[in-house]
């Protein structure tokens, strides 16, 4: 199950490509209730998207995007193995980070989608 943050319109519409690549996990609100009810971090899911396999182990960032990936047809799961890949792996977390901390100015950002402030901050 990959939870997205519904208040920012770039990741419901990055979110919205999981079903379109045909990827079988479920896409899902990360509402509060449901983040609870899973068991994810809140502050930490609105800085990361998060994803829960079937045995409720969770992945983070560019993880849970290949995570979602390897869910999906034989080509989406191949990006999945090359996404976390070793070196790969670690320039994928880099550029997470980087399009999540600039989400609000991609196409579909607004400045809800901006990033809250880290929790040293």
């Amino acid at each position: 199950m990959l939870l997205y943050d519904p208040d920012c319109g770039f990741c419901t519409r990055a979110a919205g490509w999981v079903g379109k690549l045909g990827c079988e996990c479920a896409v899902v609100p990360g509402l509060p209730a449901t983040l609870r009810a899973s068991g994810v971090d809140p502050d930490r899911a609105r800085r990361e998207i998060p994803f829960i396999d079937e045995h409720g182990r969770v992945t983070w960032g560019s993880d849970a995007v290949a995570s979602a990936l390897a869910t999906g047809p034989l080509p989406t799961r191949l990006a999945a193995r090359v996404l976390m890949a070793r070196g790969v792996r670690e320039v994928a977390q880099v550029v997470y980070r980087l399009v999540a901390r600039h989400r609000h100015r991609l196409p579909g950002g607004t400045a809800v989608c901006a990033m809250p402030p880290a929790p040293d901050a």
